[in-house]
């Protein structure tokens, strides 16, 4: 097949464009190579890229370029979109770039899929765990329940998980599936939710097919610091490096699911080659199956690298949320996808 990969030489992207060339693919990439997501590399604004593997071309334009994305989508049997602009999008002082980077990049891209033909690309989109806010949990009294935000006098007194909205007990938490509402709890989050709204209306209008990933705690070598993804474990990562100890905010007890890049890539191959019903978003939690802790995560990069043991601070964001884990079995039914990569293994790669 011919793809066209929007953000192919960021960090997911060029693992997920490396995958599909070497599954036999003939991958094109479009990415803006923003300075502000790229770094030194939005210097290299031709082909070949330092990201890349050898004979992909990089198409050097934005995605709300509409006719430059009309021009890399021709002859295109999929399109798997990850051009966004990404980060922990806690505030509102850079909405507007969210919004116009995310919402309008994902509209432009969807309508140069409709009008590319009788029969629009295939498109996986880059989705993440940040849609569902907090996590799945259950009141010991009232059972399986979606927590209100939690309140900041909680979370300067140290009490961290979130309470039961009827009764105020402490909830549970478990793994969230796809059924789960969307409750996005910042900017990012709720760009990417409206994303797969936009996808939701595109594939009812076209009768195309598209599947969104759900992409959990995606981290691995290359990963940047600020993402709202596993930015931690290099934050972890360079402190460590400097002999300093981790800081980890909370009480450390936070759950995540860490998957790594490889992984991710592997499940961007399997969902562009097993296009699901038409007319429909399917989409598939992305994650590794193994719930670990903040602290958890602070305390193998320490010990990789022979730095101090993490200092809980007690330190908190109201725009964080506790708990967030997924169940992946969707993927491994449907897709006949699973992680391979352990936390162990995935952080001494990213350490070294």
């Amino acid at each position: 097949m011919r793809i066209l990969v929007t953000g192919g030489a960021g960090f997911i992207g060029s693992a997920a464009t490396a995958a599909l060339a070497a599954a036999g693919h003939d991958v094109l990439v479009l990415d803006s190579l923003r300075p502000d997501v790229h770094g030194a590399r939005s210097r290299h604004a031709g082909s070949p890229h330092p990201a890349l593997p050898d004979g992909v071309p990089l198409v050097h334009a934005d995605v709300r370029d509409g006719d430059a994305v009309r021009g890399a989508l021709a002859g295109c049997d999929a399109v798997v979109h990850l051009a966004a602009k990404v980060g922990l999008g806690v505030g509102i002082g850079d909405i507007d770039d969210y919004v116009s980077s995310n919402d309008l990049g994902t509209a432009v891209l969807l309508r140069a899929a409709a009008d590319a033909g009788s029969r629009p690309p295939h498109v996986v989109y880059a989705s993440s765990m940040v849609v569902y806010g907090e996590g799945a949990y259950a009141c010991d009294e009232h059972g399986p329940t979606s927590p209100p935000p939690r309140s900041e006098t909680d979370l300067a007194e140290g009490v961290f998980d979130p309470r039961c909205a009827a009764c105020g007990r402490v909830l549970r938490p478990g793994l969230v599936g796809e059924d789960a509402p969307a409750d996005p709890r910042n900017v990012y989050a709720d760009t990417k939710a409206h994303g797969e709204r936009l996808l939701a209306s595109w594939t009812r209008a076209t009768g195309a097919t598209a599947t969104a990933l759900r992409f959990h705690n995606v981290y691995g070598p290359g990963m940047p610091r600020d993402t709202p993804y596993a930015g931690v474990a290099s934050i972890f990562r360079s402190e460590a490096e400097h002999g300093r100890a981790p800081k980890v905010f909370e009480d450390g007890g936070q759950r995540r699911d860490l998957v790594h890049v490889d992984d991710v890539a592997r499940a961007v191959v399997a969902a562009v080659e097993q296009p699901q019903a038409a007319g429909r978003v399917e989409a598939f939690n992305i994650g590794s199956g193994t719930v670990t802790t903040i602290g958890e995560v602070a305390r193998l990069v320490a010990a990789l690298l022979d730095a101090p043991a993490p200092v809980v601070t007690g330190e908190w964001r109201a725009g964080d949320v506790r708990h967030v884990t997924a169940s992946s079995a969707k993927a491994r039914t449907v897709l006949g996808w699973h992680a391979r990569t352990s936390l162990a293994e995935g952080l001494a790669q990213l350490v070294a």
